[in-house]
């Protein structure tokens, strides 16, 4: 339940099924070394909660042995007709722990939020995820991503075929973000000392290699360098947090960039800012450019993963991942224009506002959840 799109997702999903029918449980492990942990939307939504102390991100044998015997024992006691895996290593645990349990087996759903399954890892640990992964989707009744580009990517790397995918993208809570305070918006502009002038752009993630946060830095350097007046601010934290605060100050960006850390009051810094930017390798659907989207921000990313499906046509640009100058276009563009920034954060509001509601997801993943049970004979236990 590290900060990011899955642990809001699954927080959000897990509180706001129809309790009248579905009966959740939320189980995690603990976050990474240096990340925080996001049970925040989980306990706002009023999910059921429980923590597996033995689960987390890396691979440890015996601990992950520990997990998978903990969720083994659990899968007996509460007896759920549904099994419902999200992420990499937690999907791969949890559906053994459905399948090994014993009894009728329950419905098994996966939804990847991105994948791991190149560019992350060396060869070997790559090739044990792959065959990981395809001897799961076998046991696997569906398979979710939340972008047609996660679902174009796994088809080709054999995880299974097509039609044993379906989309279903993310669903957040958008209303704060569309009716922001304007005095918060302006204190936060304050902390930071953003002047009248210039142009706040704002990261808001995790400090991890995948998200090339160091590109970011790059990019900010040169298009400051060509006169952009831009300030940079990047809210989140990570492994990598001082290896970036070293390169900002090699790359001469001493007073034009604020490391905030982690933040819960994310809907007025976005309010305060002036485009919202992500420069990743890779991506499932980035919930940052969501929420800076329905504050009619205009979106700078790279065009990775499910990117191009939030940032539409007219509401934001797109360039190609680990291209620095690219970036730094991109970003001048925008800085040098305000006009622009506004027309394009009327397009990108519109887009989010209309695909990505969390009333759409939950209705989904109910008529989902419905229909694989019905294709039961009898989903009793």
């Amino acid at each position: 339940m590290n900060l990011g799109g899955p642990a809001y997702h699954v927080g959000l999903l897990s509180g706001r099924l129809d309790r009248a029918r579905f009966e959740t449980l939320l189980v995690s492990g603990r976050a990474g070394p240096g990340e925080e942990d996001f049970r925040e939307p989980a306990e706002r939504y009023g999910a059921r909660i429980q923590t597996l102390p033995s689960l987390g991100p890396r691979i440890r044998p015996l601990s992950d042995l520990r997990a998978l015997a903990a969720l083994v024992r659990l899968t007996r006691s509460f007896r759920p007709h549904i099994v419902h895996t999200h992420t990499s290593k937690a999907g791969i645990v949890g559906r053994a722990a459905a399948l090994l349990a014993g009894g009728r087996r329950p419905v098994v759903v996966h939804t990847y939020h991105g994948h791991v399954l190149e560019g992350y890892f060396g060869p070997a640990r790559t090739l044990v995820y792959r065959v990981l992964e395809r001897l799961l989707a076998r046991v696997t009744d569906r398979l979710i991503c939340v972008s047609e580009a996660n679902v174009d990517d796994l088809v080709r790397l054999g995880v299974a075929p097509r039609p044993k995918f379906e989309v279903v993208p993310l669903g957040l809570e958008l209303e704060d973000f569309r009716a922001a305070d304007p005095a918060a918006a302006r204190a936060f502009r304050e902390e930071i000392g953003a002047g009248v002038d210039e142009v706040v752009v704002t990261y808001v993630g995790r400090l991890v290699p995948v998200k090339r946060v160091d590109l970011l830095l790059r990019g900010v350097a040169r298009a400051q360098a060509a006169g952009a007046p831009i300030r940079l601010v990047i809210v989140g934290d990570g492994e990598l947090r001082p290896q970036l605060e070293r390169l900002a100050r090699q790359v001469g960006l001493d007073g034009r960039v604020r490391f905030l850390g982690y933040r819960t009051d994310v809907a007025p810094i976005t309010a305060g800012s002036d485009i919202a930017v992500v420069t990743s390798d890779q991506e499932g659907t980035p919930v940052s450019l969501i929420q800076a989207a329905a504050a009619g921000l205009p979106l700078v990313a790279t065009r990775v993963g499910g990117v191009a499906d939030v940032v539409s046509e007219g509401g934001g640009l797109l360039v190609p991942p680990r291209d620095e100058q690219g970036v730094a276009d991109a970003l001048a563009e925008l800085a040098e224009d305000a006009e622009l920034r506004e027309r394009m954060g009327a397009v990108a509001q519109a887009h989010v506002v209309s695909r990505f509601s969390s009333g759409r997801l939950v209705e989904r993943i109910e008529r989902l959840y419905e229909a694989l049970l019905e294709s039961r004979q009898d989903p009793s236990p």
